[in-house]
């Protein structure tokens, strides 16, 4: 394992932990502005908007992007 994965691989959960807590807070916000919202059409959209930028963020990755960023 190289330096980049051992730091990486050190800081995983804390990764996750925050993409876990903006899905979360997200929800809430949406709770709050749409108070008969139903939390798993809004989670579903959430995972649709996470999906979307993920796509985004590969793409700038594969073009380059973050290349010296």
């Amino acid at each position: 394992m190289d330096a980049i994965e051992k730091d990486l691989h050190s800081r995983k959960k804390e990764i996750q932990d925050n993409i876990e807590q903006l899905f979360k807070d997200n929800i809430s916000y949406t709770d709050w502005d749409v108070p008969e919202a139903d939390d798993t059409e809004v989670a579903n959209i959430l995972l649709n908007i996470f999906k979307e930028t993920i796509n985004k963020i590969e793409s700038d990755v594969q073009s380059g992007k973050y290349i010296n960023f």
